[in-house]
């Protein structure tokens, strides 16, 4: 059949089972957001308040449903707005189709009004971007780019297509939705080599990664551990891998991981990476990291192997088919008491931290809000201090139920991330940790979650402050709080009332249950503005370029 290339996004859109798109119209799509008007029995246009915002969402979006998240925007200021979320998705791997407009083919090139070049200005942020100038490519180069987002190491794809591209015509024929393809597969030579190395070991440390969640490999993962009796510690992103209250589970390691996870990984004689990428914040002092240990690295990507530590085994590959394979070959380590050694730090009296639980402060306030929730709730957060007291102190039970920005640490995610999130489940119940100075970057996006009538909770915990940020500098710089004291005169309540949400305010336990109580109540937006301490810290801490030795447990 004869159609236009904005009718032909559409379809292919359609063809590849997307039902929820996130953008914002302007000139150079008008073409594209006039087929959607047309389309909107069978494709939801969600318009946010600020590209950044719908990049965020859709990254939020592919997060939990494990599905490309769809991002539309104009030439221009529209497709710049776009960076921060494309450049987050692509550090975290996160399956994402950026489609801009762009002015008419013949303009290119002249300086035309809002025109830039955003194939140019991604090019580092994407796994490959794409400029369509003739129409009869447009349906190929979309499917090329669904392929691309979620095979091999998933990450964001855009597409550039201008404005007459849009409206001349093609014949189309519908194909089947595209399959993910791995084609890095491991070979069985390799496998081998990484079952003899765990059968030499004595004491193993699974340190699992997000590429974990990405390959739906938890089951995998936890059959490993439990085969090895081996103790898990887990980066940010890998986060949700396997339950808190799994036996073998330690929790997070590196910057502001627990001490028991920090401490069992400098005891063990191997590091069996899985997923995982070995930033500096996971790391610390890169040259003592694997010093005693070797090291097992298996991940999807060959880039990563070597990059950062230095690896004596390994196995590139997808996750889950690499585990399953180990498995079914009968890897095993050698006997001995190593699990008895891992709970012996586990249950020392200094291996966790906890805060005073008759007072308002971070963890019972995370607290509050994980009795009232089910295992399988989704909790999107923004950016600083609350987002790793969300990691130490919410017990995650369910995979894909943490979605933050780990690799960018982009303030003003969570929002976009949590109205993407809250789709990808249909619409059910959502809750955001964020703080003031993180909320303050993309609030607008609250007028979104109204407009859709989206059951997100934001939980804001105040300090009136950067908290990160003053951290170190009380920790590192004197306490020379240079420019992070805000001291903003913003009414969260009344602005949570202002866009149509539900704004409620907690000084004190009795008053957040309360609080927390009405809002859950609610199938609407809400606000709950939690006030903090703002010299409260996260602890324990490992300083840049340290290691377990350094530990600040207490400050």
């Amino acid at each position: 059949m004869l159609l236009t290339g904005a009718q032909v996004l559409i379809e292919v859109l359609w063809e590849q089972g997307v039902d929820v798109v996130f953008g914002y119209p302007g000139g150079s799509v008008i073409p594209i957001y006039d087929e959607l008007y047309k389309a909107q029995d069978r494709i939801y246009h969600c318009t946010t308040s600020h590209e950044q915002g719908a990049s965020h969402a859709a990254d939020g979006y592919a997060r939990v449903s494990g599905r490309p998240g769809v991002v539309i925007a104009t030439s221009g200021p529209g497709a710049t707005n776009l960076v921060t979320g494309i450049a987050n998705a692509y550090l975290d791997s996160v399956p994402m189709v950026a489609i801009t407009g762009n002015v008419a083919c013949a303009m290119i090139g002249r300086d035309s009004f809002q025109e830039v070049d955003i194939t140019g200005v991604t090019m580092p942020i994407t796994k490959h971007n794409y400029m369509v100038k003739d129409v009869k490519h447009l349906a190929s180069t979309l499917r090329s780019a669904f392929k691309l987002a979620i095979s091999g190491r998933p990450g964001p794809v855009l597409v550039d297509i201008p404005k007459d591209v849009q409206t001349n015509t093609v014949h189309y024929q519908r194909e089947p939705a595209v399959q993910k393809t791995n084609s890095l597969n491991a070979t069985q030579q390799e496998i081998d080599a990484a079952i003899k190395l765990v059968a030499q070991a004595e004491r193993p440390f699974i340190y699992a990664g997000g590429g974990v969640i990405s390959a739906d490999a938890s089951p995998e993962l936890i059959e490993l551990a439990e085969r090895l009796d081996c103790p898990v510690g887990t980066s940010m992103m890998g986060r949700t891998a396997l339950p808190d209250n799994h036996p073998r589970n330690l929790g997070m390691t590196g910057m502001h991981g627990g001490y028991a996870a920090s401490k069992v990984l400098s005891m063990s004689d191997l590091i069996i990476a899985v997923g995982a990428r070995f930033s500096d914040r996971a790391t610390g002092d890169k040259q003592s990291y694997s010093v005693g240990h070797q090291v097992l690295h298996i991940d999807i990507d060959p880039a990563e192997i070597g990059k950062n530590i230095r690896e004596d085994c390994s196995v590139v590959g997808d996750v889950k088919h690499v585990l399953r394979q180990m498995l079914n070959a009968g890897v095993q380590r050698r006997p001995g008491n190593w699990f008895e050694q891992v709970r012996k730090v586990a249950d020392a009296p200094d291996s966790r931290l906890n805060m005073p639980e008759d007072e308002l402060n971070p963890q019972t306030a995370i607290s509050a809000v994980r009795a009232r929730l089910q295992d399988d709730d989704v909790i999107a957060t923004d950016v600083g201090q609350h987002q790793l007291w969300t990691a130490q102190y919410y017990a995650f039970e369910r995979p894909r139920t943490l979605v933050t920005s780990g690799g960018l640490g982009a303030m003003g995610f969570g929002m976009g991330a949590a109205i993407g999130a809250c789709f990808a489940r249909g619409k059910k119940r959502t809750v955001l940790f964020t703080s003031d100075g993180s909320f303050h970057m993309n609030l607008a996006e609250m007028a979104t979650a109204v407009s859709n009538e989206l059951p997100l909770l934001v939980v804001l915990l105040n300090n009136q402050a950067l908290g990160m940020v003053r951290q170190w500098q009380t920790l590192f710089y004197e306490c020379r709080y240079s420019n992070t004291s805000l001291q903003r005169k913003t009414d969260f309540v009344a602005l949570a009332d202002a866009f149509g949400a539900h704004g409620f305010r907690a000084h004190d336990l009795d008053s957040l249950n309360a609080a927390l109580d009405a809002a859950l109540a609610l199938s609407a937006p809400a606000l709950i503005d939690v006030a903090i301490d703002c010299d409260t810290k996260v602890l324990p801490m490992i300083p840049p370029g340290g290691t377990i030795n350094d530990i600040i447990m207490k400050g």
